[in-house]
């Protein structure tokens, strides 16, 4: 039930009509035609901007078009009144029964309520986390998890298919150091100094690698040079990063569908069989790139290349996929492993990098622009910074990792439901700052704990409604007289929960989860307003002497805590039934 979407059928209608009735002229796109919340709750339950967006089309005065649309939308039962304002925007106040009927709806619906069909059954992949298979996940990975993760929640509850991945970036010159490193930890298990150089990972994380090496090889490794040993330690040394990876998404609450390998792309002919995919839409040319900007002619030299012309598809310049010794550069297996995705057959991808990948975002949504024919968009949302703060200093060390906090110290110290949520109360390309004594603190501010509060709050009341013999059951509660839900404050907690739909939709098409926060935040923000108002007004409390008007008062609260519990479902957060 999306009372929006509902409105504005009722809207498109009656400007039909006005077509038909001669008012307006055929043929108007009415495309752009939306039914919101008002600015300002003040102006009413609804506003449309039908009038204006319809006036320049129709040669009309926005406010001829608003006046004629706003007595015709005045007869509809669902409508109390419909008010033209400013130059023609129309302002709608529905009637209570609407408001209360939607209660019964939440109640009958439960957590399927505000889910969504617009998605359409579509394929979307999202790739998130990535990262590099050297170590355990760091605070950086853990925001990029959390969206990611949250992401494919909310567009699985607005009606895509959605598939996780995780690519596994093994194919580089990091992972010969990892095994080099495991080496050095191998020595160390077998009593030897271990000789952890500069460039090396000095974390204590690879220790059980090096005793899992010695169960293995014995001693048959020591002394060997390197050439012998590079290749296996790479393969064990990968293998035992990805499962702590693994353990480590777990802890988060994160569960991938797919683990693809970038050294799967290597001698399998697949990049090779992507660039000849861009060669023969005459798109892969040997060129001389200009010098790059603040360059001088001193600190470059020109090197003729295989380029991508990523031009063609609005990139900023061209880009190499071939250096000129003939190895293929770090885009090239990049744009097999999109030509991957797009050959199994995605409708859409998404990809969640860090902020240091700014630079590649146009070459990559040219990349699959190109290898698509332009039909699957790739949307890149970049993740920025997490600053983690302890008694008001910034705290930067795990001596397990050696030079970083990890995702498991995180998530030990506050636990996986507060690290979630608090990632998502940015938006992803704004910086975060996660102080470990404020995400516990009980207060207003912590935006995790206030939503927690509210439904603890909730179930707290039905707890004692049960007390005192009254019948709580959804069932019961979407039977009760709603009608007696008529204080004003009782109606806009209403019109809140009515948000919900369209907040769904809205943050599925712009892949946004962290609306969903946002929103959760102000629904408790009502229910506490709400509750606080009871404390002086006696006929707003839920718990009432008449059984008929607690149980019509409680549904109200039951509809809330539905709500936040399918919201928190989407970031992945449990619900909280009582605050200890």
């Amino acid at each position: 039930m999306n009372l929006f979407t509902e409105l504005r059928s009722l809207v498109i209608a009656e400007l039909a009509a006005m077509v038909a009735a001669g008012e307006l002229p055929a043929g108007l796109d009415t495309a752009a035609v939306a039914v919101e919340p008002p600015r300002d709750p003040a102006h009413g339950d609804m506003a449309t901007n039908a009038a204006m967006v319809l006036a320049k089309p129709a040669g009309l005065a926005p406010r001829a078009i608003a006046d004629a649309l706003a007595r015709r939308l005045a007869t509809d039962p669902r409508v109390s009144s419909a008010e033209v304002a400013g130059p023609g925007f129309l302002n709608l106040r529905l009637q209570p029964g609407v408001w209360q009927g939607l209660v019964k709806a939440v109640l009958e619906q439960g957590t399927e309520f505000g889910r969504s069909t617009v998605g359409a059954g579509a394929k979307v992949n999202i790739e998130f986390v990535s990262a590099n298979p050297t170590g355990p996940m760091h605070v950086g990975h853990v925001r990029g998890a959390v969206v990611g993760d949250a992401l494919a929640n909310l567009l699985a509850f607005a009606g895509w298919q959605v598939t996780r991945e995780y690519y596994i970036n093994d194919g580089g010159a990091q992972v010969d150091v990892l095994a080099r490193s495991a080496y050095e930890r191998y020595r160390e298990a077998n009593g030897l100094e271990p000789e952890i150089r500069e460039g090396l990972y000095p974390g204590d994380y690879l220790i059980p690698v090096g005793e899992a090496l010695k169960a293995k090889y014995g001693t048959s490794l020591l002394d060997r040079p390197e050439a012998d040993w590079l290749v296996d330690l790479r393969e064990f040394s990968t293998a035992m990063m990805m499962e702590m990876i693994r353990e480590d998404l777990a802890a988060l609450g994160v569960r991938m569908d797919v683990f693809s390998s970038e050294k799967a792309l290597y001698g399998t002919g697949q990049i090779e069989a992507a660039i000849e995919t861009l060669r023969g839409l005459d798109l892969i040319y040997e060129g001389v790139l200009e010098p790059p900007k603040g360059k001088t002619p001193e600190d470059w030299e020109p090197r003729e290349q295989t380029l991508f012309r990523s031009t063609a598809h609005g990139d900023d310049v061209d880009r190499p996929v071939m250096k000129s010794d003939g190895a293929w550069t770090y885009f090239a297996p990049d744009i097999a492993y999109h030509y991957n995705k797009v050959q199994r057959g995605f409708d859409q991808l998404i990809d969640i990098f860090g902020a240091d990948h700014g630079g590649y975002v146009k070459r990559m949504k040219a990349a699959v622009s190109a290898l698509s024919g332009g039909r699957v968009p790739l949307d890149i949302k970049l993740i920025q910074l997490v600053k983690l703060f302890k008694n008001g200093e910034p705290f930067k060390m795990s001596k397990r990792a050696g030079t970083f906090v990890t995702l498991r110290d995180v998530v030990e110290m506050v636990g996986a439901d507060v690290t979630r949520f608090v990632m998502l109360t940015r938006k992803n390309d704004m910086a975060l700052d996660f102080d470990f004594d404020k995400v516990l603190e009980q207060s207003k501010d912590n935006p995790v704990f206030y939503v927690q509060y509210a439904n603890a709050r909730i179930n707290s009341v039905l707890r004692k409604a049960q007390g005192a013999g009254v019948a709580v059951d959804d069932a019961t509660l979407a039977g009760a007289d709603l009608a007696l839900l008529s204080h004003s404050a009782e109606l806009a907690l209403i019109a809140k929960l009515a948000e919900w739909p369209r907040l769904v939709e809205v943050a599925a098409k712009g892949n946004e989860p962290h609306r969903v926060a946002f929103y959760l935040y102000e629904l408790a923000s009502d229910l506490h307003g709400l509750w606080n108002r009871g404390n002086d007004e006696v006929t707003l409390r839920f718990v009432q002497e008449d059984a008929g008007v607690t149980q019509a008062k409680i549904a109200l609260a039951r509809a809330v805590g539905v709500v936040i519990s399918s919201g928190l479902a989407i970031l992945g957060v449990t619900p909280v039934e009582e605050m200890r």
